[in-house]
This record gives C-alpha cells, sequence and structure tokens, in this order.
C-alpha cells in the first residue's frame, strides 16, 4: 500500500497598507502600485498526498466555494510537475470572502508551495509564479509574504524590509463589495491625469515605511484609491468607516491621521496600532457599543516575511530536505522536500 504524506498549513491573509490604480492598460488590467503585508489572520487547510499512477483531487470544503483555487493550483502544480497520485483537501475557512484580504489566492499559494514537497518534486519559483499569476493576481505575493511593493497587475514583486509586527484590528461590515465595479467606478484610461501626484505620494509612502519600519508611523501618508468611490457605491460602508474612525479618535487609541483603510477594493477595514493592549481595548469598546452589532471584528498582528519563511518551515518540518548550512537555509526557497530524488 503507497504510504500518504500529510501536512496542516497555516494560509494566511493579507491587507493592501497602500493602493493606488493608475491608468487602464491595452489589455484591460489597471496599473497598480500597492505595498502587500501578510498578516496572522488564517485559513486552515489540510492536505494528503498518496502517489500513484493516475491523478485525482479532491476537497471537503463545507462552503461549497464554486472554482476553489485550491483545486485548481493543485491540477496545475501537478501537470507542471509531472505529480501522479491521490491529493485529499480538508478546508476550514476564517478569512472572510471577497473582503479584500487575499484568501483564495493565499490558499492557492499555500497549494502551490506544499503539494511539491510532500509529493517529493522539485518545481522551480519561476514556474510557482507563473501558475500563480494565471491563477490570480495576488497569489504571487503569497508565494514570498511579508512586506512587498507589487507594480503593473501586482505580479510584479519587490521585497521591502521587514517591519515591526504591530497589531492590527480588522474590522468586517456585511457588505460584500463587487471588484469589478469598483474598477468601473474608477473611470481610468489609458491616461490618467493625475499619475505623477499619485505615484510621488505613493513613493513618499514607501520611503516612510523603509525609515521607520512601521505600518502605523507610515500610515498618515497611505492611501487607497478605491475608498473614495467605493464609499460612494455603498454608502453604509463609508458611514460605518466614520463611526468607527470617530469612536477610535474620541477614545485616545488612533489618531485621525493614522486612522482606518479599507483593504483592496474592500469591504473590509484595518487599523495599525501600536501594542495589542491598546488594539484590545478598542476592540472591547467598539464590540460592546450597539451601534457597531453585525460588524465583525478580528484581532491579528503584521507578519514579516522572516515569521512567514519560519511558518512554512515548521509546518512542512517532517517533510523538508537538511539544512546543512546558513547559505542552505537563505537559498532554500521555495521549501524543498527531503523526498526528491
Amino acid at each position: 500500500m503507497a504510504l500518504t504524506r500529510r501536512a496542516t498549513l497555516q494560509s494566511l491573509a493579507k491587507v493592501n497598507l497602500d493602493l493606488r490604480v493608475l491608468n487602464k492598460n491595452r489589455d484591460g488590467f489597471h496599473e497598480l502600485r500597492t505595498v502587500f503585508q501578510t498578516i496572522s489572520l488564517a485559513d486552515s487547510i489540510e492536505v494528503e498526498f498518496t502517489a500513484g499512477r493516475g491523478s485525482k483531487v479532491t476537497i471537503d470544503d463545507p462552503l461549497a466555494i464554486p472554482g476553489n483555487l485550491i483545486v485548481k493550483a493543485a491540477e496545475a502544480v501537478m501537470e507542471a510537475g509531472k505529480i501522479r497520485g491521490r491529493v485529499h483537501f480538508r478546508f476550514e475557512k476564517k478569512i472572510p470572502m471577497g473582503g479584500g484580504l487575499g484568501g483564495g489566492s493565499s490558499n492557492a499559494a499555500s497549494t502551490l508551495l506544499a503539494l511539491p514537497v510532500l509529493a517529493g518534486k522539485c518545481v522551480a519559483m519561476e514556474t510557482l509564479i507563473e501558475i500563480g499569476s494565471e491563477l490570480g493576481s495576488d497569489v504571487p505575493f503569497f508565494l514570498h509574504g511579508g512586506t512587498a511593493l507589487g507594480l503593473g497587475r501586482g505580479t510584479e514583486l519587490y521585497a521591502l524590509a521587514d517591519l515591526r509586527e504591530e497589531s492590527i484590528l480588522l474590522m468586517v461590515p456585511d457588505v460584500h463589495v463587487a471588484t469589478g465595479g469598483a474598477y468601473q467606478a474608477l473611470n481610468r484610461n489609458l491616461t490618467f491625469t493625475g499619475m505623477s501626484s499619485s505615484i510621488n505620494s505613493f513613493q513618499a509612502f514607501v520611503r516612510a515605511l523603509d525609515r521607520s519600519r512601521s505600518a502605523k508611523a507610515a500610515s498618515a501618508l497611505g492611501a487607497n484609491d478605491f475608498e473614495a468611490v467605493v464609499f460612494t457605491q455603498y454608502p453604509q460602508l463609508k458611514s460605518i468607516e466614520a463611526a468607527l474612525s470617530a469612536k477610535l479618535s474620541a477614545s485616545g487609541l488612533l489618531r485621525q491621521l493614522q486612522g482606518i483603510r479599507m483593504s483592496g477594493s474592500g469591504s473590509t477595514l484595518f487599523a495599525v496600532f501600536e501594542s495589542a493592549q491598546k488594539r484590545d481595548r478598542a476592540l472591547k469598546g467598539l464590540v460592546s457599543d450597539p451601534k457597531f452589532e453585525g460588524i465583525g471584528f478580528v484581532a491579528a498582528r503584521l507578519v514579516n516575511r522572516a515569521s512567514y519563511v519560519s511558518l512554512w518551515r515548521r509546518q512542512l518540518a517532517s517533510h523538508l530536505a537538511p539544512i546543512r548550512s546558513l547559505k542552505d537555509k537563505h537559498n532554500q526557497w521555495p521549501p524543498r522536500s527531503r523526498y526528491a530524488q
């Protein structure tokens, strides 16, 4: 009987610390400037691989998500890596769907990283990035995690220095924002008159982030271009954001200029705090306020790249090739299987 190899994966969410939408390209995609940041909120994925002659991918998905990216990623990497066998996933969803937190993209990237390790195959990072880009614009970011500058569709990535792992509070209204409608409302064309000022202010945010190594300290210079149009399309979301900002500012826990930001095209809102104690005080005050009934609140923290890599080494530890030197440790990414020939 063939041996079954197993792993339990924490598939982390992300927020966009800053997001600018520039011109629309001729291919129909928009030119973006963004800063991605992994956070500790995570879906849980259990994966089992059993080698065999044929290939079959199955999943226990209580939400029955149409076109689940876990399955698509598994099928794509099995084809690219010439992996044969049975793969079964069990999936627990904790990242809110459609909230701008990248849960589906993270699930896909987790599958791309883990499955070759369990199968004893080496699939180059360039191949994983190519597969990921086909699955979704955010997928390549989750192959590295941490803090990264994203250009183009968001798939052209440049690692930024690790930030302090500050505390973050996610606020999840019961509002579903249609991403396509948000892009359409921006009304960007092949030319964008505000491009120069938008790029300059984005660069100022990135410089502040690099100087301070703090998402909170740089947040006064941050922006999300989707907020203006999404708050117009969904006035209830704007009212929620204004009420949350007023509550946190009045409490002294959050300064107005270092306030609440939306992630992606929404609808999740977030605020970064200088300490877990201040975040937890804010959370207690918001949860007990009846006017915020129906909003989901999640306490989390920023996860830098070093911690992201360490997480992957822990959750795949029994399947990884041994690290024999410091150079090997730095170069061994994506994770390398101990079963590879």
